[in-house]
């Protein structure tokens, strides 16, 4: 389909507002990010521009590591090197939520449930987790394979505006790992080296001043993310557990079983 729009439903106003200004601060703010146009609004929905490509997959993972850097060096020049991670930020009267405290309560959920084998685990995690607390801010918007559509030609297109927070550098990025390791099998951890070279030459102004993200921080966020995505497995693409898949050899992090 080309020239049409596509139309998205929310639960409640309330997602479909944040979902919007989302968007907004991403464009105005994350260049250079490309999301479609919103082309109208209503109660509980947006209709957006429609834009044809397929999906992610793990051979476009070096080329998104240099768009996610790209995109988080511009956010974090705009406003997000005034943001702490600690706290939630107010940018263009729009918020956006802390990283530490949502993330730790969603660890201590998944701990309840099952998802987190030990309560020695779990302070292993969140030990890791509060290691982050004094990193520079970029943002997390759960950079997926679906949420990214990668068109015949041009940059890749950013759908799906519903989540947006704080996070440190690189934290979206690892998320990208994991979910192509859930839903395609294990990545070479080659390619997981060359994606954070092409990550951190992107982000290479905010690296000059705070230091390059490395190998072992970057498999430590994905340590974060293999917990908190692993209710999903068995839907929305994700075939395989984060521990069936992780990259080996790895930096290992006390979280892992």
């Amino acid at each position: 389909m080309t020239g049409g729009t596509f139309t998205k439903t929310y639960a409640t106003e309330a997602e479909r507002v944040r979902a919007q200004h989302n968007h907004e601060w991403l464009s105005h703010h994350a260049a250079p990010m490309t999301v479609p146009p919103i082309t109208g609004s209503g109660p509980g929905k947006l209709t957006f521009a429609w834009t044809d490509g397929r999906h992610a997959e793990p051979r476009d993972l070096e080329q998104l590591a240099r768009h996610l850097g790209a995109c988080h060096e511009a956010a974090w020049r705009s406003t997000l090197h005034k943001a702490r991670l600690t706290t939630a930020y107010v940018s263009d009267g729009h918020v956006l939520a802390s990283f530490i405290g949502p993330r730790a309560t969603a660890l201590c959920e998944r701990f309840r449930v099952g998802y987190v084998a030990s309560a020695q685990a779990l302070d292993a995690t969140l030990a890791l987790l509060h290691r982050t607390a004094d990193r520079p801010a970029a943002f997390y918007k759960d950079t997926n394979p679906r949420n990214i559509l990668i068109p015949a030609s041009g940059p890749p297109v950013t759908v799906d505006t519903d989540d947006l927070t704080l996070a440190p550098f690189a934290y979206d990025l690892a998320k990208l790992v994991v979910t192509l390791s859930m839903t395609y099998g294990q990545l070479p951890v080659a390619l997981i080296d060359r994606a954070l070279t092409a990550y951190n030459t992107a982000a290479a102004a905010h690296h000059a001043r705070l230091g390059e993200i490395t190998l072992t921080q970057l498999m430590e966020y994905a340590e974060l993310h293999g917990i908190l995505t692993a209710p999903y497995v068995g839907r929305g693409g994700y075939r395989r557990p984060w521990p069936h898949v992780r990259p080996t050899p790895t930096p290992r992090s006390p979280t892992c079983p």
